[in-house]
């Protein structure tokens, strides 16, 4: 009874065993990471070190429309740490009121900034404070501010617009007329000028002023182009 018991009990390990085995191989056989650069597009995976951000687009093109009440309503993130009122308190964070335009990291009632975000320097422009919006962290490494930042250009904006009502007033970019005509590339409105030129001399003197061959009246008529040659005297 007891070989039979070591007999069973050597084929159940013998058969773990190869099972670990099989895989271990089929795992080193198989195994396979993802490359750098996919040969195609994967829908929905995005390319490794890309992290999915879209080119940056420039704050100064999107002040210009943005609107102060949608800002207003992005604030109240920041509304548990901050007060932006004329007079308000300073709480975990800097009272807001009139702060574009103000030098970085001072002021504020002696609020206590962090060395990194003091050795900044300049003033709150609307520049800096888009790249402090998008990630408090890359602005000033070492900031005391632990909000990640907002990743939508356009709540940038509107908040920036926001923060400006708010004791600042600082002149924001005119907003882009409606309608407006993409610009021309010079290249192209030369050739289009010349051939202008061109059209209105062939229609004027029946010769292109660009030194083109002029074309026989009798060809023109050969051809069946209509132009009926000079009688004959």
């Amino acid at each position: 009874m007891d070989d039979r018991t070591n007999t069973i009990f050597g084929w159940a390990l013998a058969a773990a065993g190869t099972a670990l085995g099989l895989s271990i191989a089929g795992g080193m056989l198989f195994h396979g990471e993802r490359p750098e650069k996919p040969g195609y597009a994967i829908e929905g995976v995005e390319e490794a070190g890309g992290g999915g951000a879209a080119a940056a687009v420039p704050i100064a093109s999107l002040l210009g429309s943005a609107d102060p009440a949608k800002g207003a309503e992005v604030f109240k993130k920041c509304a548990a740490c901050h007060t932006i009122n004329q007079g308000g308190a300073n709480g975990i964070g800097p009272n807001l009121y009139g702060t574009l335009g103000e030098p970085i990291g001072q002021g504020k009632g002696g609020f206590a900034f962090s060395d990194a975000l003091k050795s900044v320097g300049g003033n709150w422009d609307f520049e800096k404070m888009n790249a402090w919006l998008t990630s408090p962290r890359k602005f000033a490494n070492g900031t005391k501010m632990t909000f990640a930042g907002l990743g939508n250009a356009e709540d940038r904006a509107n908040i920036i617009a926001y923060l400006n009502q708010q004791g600042s007033n600082l002149p924001l970019p005119a907003a882009p007329a409606a309608g407006a005509a993409a610009p021309t590339d010079p290249a192209v409105a030369n050739v289009t000028e010349a051939t202008k030129g061109d059209t209105a001399d062939l229609a004027n003197t029946g010769t292109p002023a660009s030194g083109a061959p002029s074309i026989d009246p009798a060809a023109k008529e050969d051809k069946g182009l209509g132009v009926v040659p000079p009688a004959k005297q």
